[in-house]
């Protein structure tokens, strides 16, 4: 059964570019006042900053049965149609200038590559799913994989039902 999980954790280079960033911003309040305000602003500032990236730290992307998890939004499998793993290139077009703002994207800038998946009925409004990922090949078979199984004999599509006698 096609099973995936990624977590998109922020790289250990935007926590290092942080400090450097804070502290000379913070410095800033050096030219206002003196005393305890600009070290306190420097600890405020770096706690923001580290709130942020470890709530975009959070978001995740699982394949699990036959659903689609990317961050807080789940999406059947039943209702995709086309996977591609995309390259930097196509990813690039894809979060730009071809672009559908219907579209339901869970993006990271630090993240070049994407899959795509297309839904069967776009009858909600959105007409495909844009994920970013650092493993673009391995989600797009697993999203696969786990529609091939619940398409299969012994597979359990979303409201199907089975008889019992």
């Amino acid at each position: 059964m096609g099973s995936y999980r990624e977590r998109l954790m922020a790289p250990v280079s935007y926590w290092v570019l942080t400090v450097p960033v804070v502290v000379t911003l913070g410095a800033e309040a050096y030219f206002f006042v003196d005393g305890w305000f600009p070290p306190l602003f420097i600890v405020l500032l770096f706690a923001l900053v580290a709130v942020f990236l470890v709530h975009w730290s959070l978001a995740t992307i699982e394949v699990t049965g036959t659903v689609l998890r990317a961050g807080k939004d789940t999406l059947a499998l039943s209702e995709a149609d086309e996977v591609i793993a995309l390259d930097e290139v196509q990813s690039m077009a894809l979060r730009g200038p071809r672009a559908d703002p219907a579209a339901h994207i869970l993006l990271r800038p630090y993240l070049k590559r994407a899959v795509y998946v297309g839904l069967a009925d776009p009858a909600n409004g959105v007409p495909y799913w844009l994920l970013a990922t650092r493993h673009p090949e391995q989600l797009a078979a697993a999203i696969e994989s786990a529609r091939r199984d619940a398409d299969s004999p012994g597979g359990h599509q979303a409201g199907s039902r089975e008889s019992v006698g």
